[in-house]
């Protein structure tokens, strides 16, 4: 048997309410794509070359996607980034 969630909820199922203003991904995922952060594109962060490789679309935990809309790949790994983090190259 599985362990119930503390606040009740279902697991897999995501809260309605007022409670979530960080939670809304898809406008930071659009704003990312029209500033040029396609997938496939050359990045830098700060000084270091890295690729778009995808978009972050997290809803919890420290790197949501409203804030880090972006997953780059670089020669030091993966990461989540913000668009203020990242310029094209």
């Amino acid at each position: 048997m599985a362990a119930k969630e503390r606040d009740g909820s279902q697991r897999g199922t995501l809260r309605r309410g007022g409670d979530q203003p960080n939670r809304i991904i898809g406008p930071a995922v659009h704003e990312a794509i029209n500033r040029g952060f396609v997938v496939g594109r050359e990045v830098l962060i700060g000084t270091i070359p890295g690729i778009v490789v995808g978009y972050n679309i997290a809803s919890f935990g420290r790197f949501v996607g409203n804030v880090y809309p972006l997953v780059v790949r670089t020669a030091l790994g993966v990461t989540k980034c913000g668009m203020d983090e990242v310029s094209l190259a």
